[in-house]
């Protein structure tokens, strides 16, 4: 995505039956309003919610958050999706994707004695303020998007000059910082860009919070009143970094803080340039280019130890990514998934070394939004080799960016039951794990036959998650536990929260009927030994009461400790980030 794109996680996976009867709800806080939601199960106001708590308040707390939870809990993603208009035909953005951002902070303040309670306090702010006045006055939302639906009657002349104006990377220098639509995932203290040169102990650690998205483009924003400092593209990083398109999640390594990420430019030829950020001379290098692979929307990658890992997956732009200046939006710039045109996985030296690209390997097609973690560990087969273990979300093609249009998710959308039970198997996420083999010390070279990966498992949709999370400090290192939301057919939306075990492939469940939770955040025990020693940390919408709370699970047998009441409604966003109050230095702001 870029300028104008925002976007998110997928969904999970379960085979229901889509025989539940709609029902009606009038949740509290809509007075005068009812509405028929899909099996009981209210979703429509997190996706059409127009809170904002500019000044932090304190919520109600139930239960007990512990106090190695105390810190910050920040979560991005779309607030509103509609715009009155001056012409007074009024603007709704199409997808999930594409929804106006607004950013939400949680404090959790340590009890004072062993009888008081955990304190949390709340406040949020949309970033996209500038945008929405120039929707309000133009009516429409210009530039590229993830899914919105354009007029198909502009011309094609005028499609090709706005998209170009972005592509290029040119922009009008009196834009403000909140005209952008950038909210898929928040990094704090990121290197390389203006404004951080070290790390306190002020503001617990938080010099800098960014809000990035997959395109080329990152949002600075005050990390404690949330409104926008200013906007910035990865050029300011490396002068080489201009093409349009990036991964929102980028990879911090959790020894030394540096982040990787690449950019890709569509111009004459496809190019990916693989690039690291120091967190200690905050210089980026480019690590490898790559000028082999089709153009396609990445929205995550892998890191290990010594490499970094680009998957390019089978969503691949039509016409080497010229489709975007025509169609505009990134949906419906993407060819179908073709089953014959293989994964190919490229793993580059991370190491001091940098021997740029070593090995590239193939596997059968699948379409990702998430890796979940990668690691390295003694060769299965040779003694004395390398292999590269790597977890991630799949899907067997492209059907889940269709399912989030607004339309489809709304559990009171008349398209509410276009993907309900059966008729959303595909949209539902497996959770697989692969190998690749032998990695070499030495670069194979462009013209050597590509290596084999192989799938070690792929669990059953009704055991998957999306929005994938674990425990921090097991990044890079092989991990048991993964977290996540699930979709078992229940809702139009996400209808629980999951913990896969990946040691016997099953899943212990967290659900309510008519709750919503969002991405779970794992937060350690720092006196826990375990794995799955900590707490869960979700924004979770009470669809009867039209009102949002934090819930907090404990992530050993996924059962609630406590929860913070709000009396407004949190948006359903993409991710989030959580900052421990003892400080945060550049080895500790992970981008995951």
């Amino acid at each position: 995505m870029t300028a104008n794109i925002a976007l998110p996680r997928s969904t999970a996976r379960f085979d229901v039956k889509s025989s539940q009867a709609t029902s009606t709800v009038t949740p509290a806080s809509k007075t005068g309003e009812s509405l028929s939601h899909w099996n009981d199960w209210p979703n429509t106001y997190a996706f059409e919610t127009e809170d904002e708590q500019r000044t932090p308040i304190e919520l109600t707390v139930t239960g007990k958050i512990p106090d190695y939870a105390a810190g910050t809990l920040y979560r991005t993603g779309p607030g509103t999706y509609k715009v009155a208009t001056d012409n007074g035909k009024g603007f709704a953005a199409s997808h999930w994707f594409d929804g106006f951002t607004q950013v939400h902070r949680f404090q959790i303040l340590p009890s004072t004695d062993s009888t008081a309670s955990t304190k949390v306090y709340y406040n949020s702010r949309r970033t996209t303020d500038g945008l929405l006045e120039k929707v309000r006055k133009s009516g429409r939302l210009d530039g590229i998007t993830f899914g919105q639906k354009h007029d198909p009657c502009e011309s094609f002349f005028k499609k090709v000059g706005s998209t170009f104006k972005i592509m290029l990377g040119s922009s009008d220098r009196d834009e403000g910082p909140d005209t952008a639509n950038v909210g898929v995932t928040l990094s704090v203290n990121m290197p390389g860009l203006p404004g951080l040169s070290s790390v306190d102990d002020n503001n617990a650690g938080i010099m800098t919070l960014t809000n990035k998205t997959d395109a080329s483009i990152y949002q600075r924003i005050d990390p404690e009143t949330l409104e926008p400092i200013g906007l910035a593209r990865q050029t300011v990083l490396h002068p080489d970094l201009k093409g349009p398109m990036s991964a929102a999640h980028a990879k911090t390594c959790p020894v030394t803080g540096d982040v990787f990420n690449f950019n890709l430019e569509m111009a004459k030829d496809i190019t990916y340039r693989v690039f690291g950020v120091s967190a200690s001379s905050q210089k980026t290098e480019i690590l490898a280019t790559i000028t082999d692979a089709p153009a396609a929307y990445l929205h995550s990658l892998f890191l290990t130890t010594n490499y970094v890992i680009l998957c390019i997956w089978g969503s691949h732009y039509a016409y080497h990514g010229l489709s975007l200046v025509y169609e505009k939006n990134i949906i419906e710039s993407i060819a179908p998934l073709n089953p014959a045109k293989p994964v190919k996985w490229y793993v580059i030296d991370r190491s001091p070394a940098k021997r740029g690209v070593l090995a590239m390997y193939h596997t059968p097609a699948f379409y990702c939004f998430h890796t979940i973690n990668a690691y390295e560990e003694p060769s299965s087969t040779i003694p004395g080799e390398t292999d590269i273990i790597a977890d991630l979300c799949g899907y067997d093609d492209l059907s889940v960016i269709h399912r989030f249009y607004y339309e489809n998710l709304m559990s009171s959308a008349p398209g509410a039951l276009n993907y309900t039970g059966g008729k959303g198997d595909k949209t539902r996420s497996w959770l697989g794990r692969y190998r690749l083999p032998c990695v070499p010390s030495t670069a194979d070279g462009k013209k050597a036959k590509p290596r084999t990966a192989t799938q070690i498992f792929a669990a059953p949709r009704a055991q998957s998650l999306e929005l994938p999370t674990l425990n921090l400090t097991y990044i890079t290192k092989p991990h048991r536990y993964v977290y996540g939301v699930t979709d078992r057919g229940s809702s139009t939306f996400f209808d629980g929260l999951g913990k896969f075990d990946c040691k016997t492939q099953s899943t212990t469940f967290w659900q309510q009927h008519g709750q919503t939770a969002g991405e779970p955040i794992f937060v350690r025990n720092p006196q826990g030994s375990d794995e799955d020693d900590g707490v869960l940390l979700s924004a979770v919408l009470d669809g009867y009461k039209g009102k949002s709370y934090l819930l907090c699970l404990d992530a050993k047998d996924m059962t609630e400790v406590g929860r913070a009441h709000l009396d407004s409604v949190v948006g359903f966003g993409f991710h989030g980030t959580h900052v421990p109050s003892q400080g945060v230095g550049k080895s500790k702001a992970l981008d995951c």
